[in-house]
């Protein structure tokens, strides 16, 4: 048994357009007939009028009752469908003499005005007026028969039904050829997903509606980042693996070796292993500042705070000041949640590590960026140029990779932004980075 999808887009439009359609053509269906019926009662009660002031006209003219209006006065009429009712002074006379004592009741009611009666099997439309004839007070009353206008207007509103319904049926097919034209790029934009689950391709190039392109290229920045992740981090185990391998086998050989361990070799040997824990430490530290979060657009004041808290358990000798002038400031970094983590865990991670007992960190509103600087011993002048350079350590004795502030450098990089590293005001290196205005 079919059962519709409740879900479908497409019945959805489908079932909405339709109703819409159906309201629009049964609403002016409706207001057809109104209208005409009121046009044509209005139309016949002008008429009326119009005929009873020539009749008033023309009994005054020819100074008696006999004639009130040669158009009416032709004799008695078989059809019952146009008839007046005269009376002068008591005398009645009326274009039908036979059914006289049925129409006189109609020369009560309200004057100068078209008024709807029923008589007998007929709806009639009349129109009463009341003159002086002669020095006589008169009333004449010109009335029609309704009836056969109505079943008229009843046979042409049946017609301007059926041509509606036509109508009707013209729109829901043009309704549905304009709905699957409209859903055309979801059935494009269905396939190129599954060709990128299958792998066949890394990006989404498709070409549709405006009211998609906010989607897919959010979609398409975040595979692009996602990529630019996974290179990272095999980039990342790569050289984690070259720098503990080396370490790694002289501690192996050390083991293996039939000599006794004496104290010097205990010594290196300890040496050796605090390397490669120190390596890993520092590898670990970077997984938990990026953290989850990936897709989001901005970072948040708790975020910050967060790795304040991180790093001054890191490194318990030296103090992390906030400037809280600009609280709101993180959120208007123009990049990612992830990388304004990672970001923001380079800078600090490196201050700390240098820094004697202070660091400050001032984010900036105008443009946005921020500065750190500490009070280690800071970095000649001559050397400012090569920080940020791939592999390049400052002292081979601390350690480390080489690798956070290049990664900071990729990273601004990416995001158009600058970094500049200058002598800070407390005796170590300050480090400012900007991004574009936006």
């Amino acid at each position: 048994m079919f059962l519709p999808d409740r879900r479908s887009l497409r019945l959805r439009l489908l079932g909405t357009l339709t109703i819409m359609a159906m309201t629009v053509v049964i609403v002016t269906w409706w207001l057809h007939g109104m209208l005409l019926d009121r046009l044509a009662r209005e139309f016949l009660a002008d008429r009326l009028q119009q005929e009873a002031l020539y009749s008033v006209q023309h009994l005054q003219s020819s100074h008696g009752p006999e004639s009130p209006d040669p158009r009416v006065m032709t004799g008695s009429v078989d059809i019952f469908h146009h008839f007046y009712l005269l009376d002068v002074n008591g005398q009645l006379k009326s274009s039908h003499p036979d059914r006289l004592p049925a129409l006189t009741p109609l020369l009560k009611g309200p004057l100068e005005k078209a008024e709807e009666r029923q008589w007998r099997d007929h709806r009639l439309l009349i129109w009463r007026t009341r003159f002086m004839l002669e020095g006589q007070p008169a009333t004449l009353v010109i009335g029609e028969d309704f009836a056969s206008i109505e079943r008229g207007l009843a046979r042409l509103h049946k017609w301007i039904a059926v041509i509606s319904a036509a109508i009707l049926a013209g729109l829901l097919l043009l309704n549905l050829v304009a709905v699957n034209r409209a859903l055309l790029p979801f059935s494009r934009l269905a396939r190129q997903l599954v060709e990128l689950q299958q792998g066949k391709r890394s990006r989404l190039e498709i070409e549709t509606v405006s009211e998609l392109d906010a989607p897919i290229e959010q979609l398409n920045t975040f595979l692009d980042d996602q990529e630019r992740r996974q290179q990272r981090s095999r980039e990342s185990l790569a050289n984690l693996s070259h720098a503990i391998r080396a370490p790694l086998t002289a501690v192996i050989q050390s083991l293996r070796s039939r000599r006794e361990l004496d104290a010097e070799r205990r010594t290196r040997l300890l040496e050796r292993l605090h390397d490669i824990d120190e390596k890993l430490g520092a590898e670990l530290r970077r997984s938990r500042i990026a953290g989850p979060g990936a897709g989001q657009q901005s970072m948040s004041m708790a975020d910050v705070n967060s790795l304040l808290d991180m790093f001054t358990s890191l490194y318990p000798d030296v103090m992390f000041a906030l400037d809280t002038r600009a609280e709101t400031t993180a959120t208007r970094w123009p990049m990612e949640r992830q990388d304004g983590m990672e970001m923001l865990g380079i800078v600090l991670d490196n201050a700390g590590k240098w820094a004697r007992q202070r660091v400050e960190l001032t984010l900036c509103d105008q443009p946005p960026g921020l500065g750190i600087e500490d009070d280690g011993p800071g970095v000649p002048d001559e050397l400012l140029n090569q920080l940020g350079q791939r592999g390049w350590r400052l002292d081979e004795q601390r350690h480390g990779h080489g690798l956070g502030l290049s990664i900071l450098a990729q990273l601004m990089e990416r995001y158009e932004g600058q970094v500049r590293y200058t002598r800070a005001s407390l005796g170590g290196l300050r480090v400012d980075i900007e991004f574009p205005r936006v």
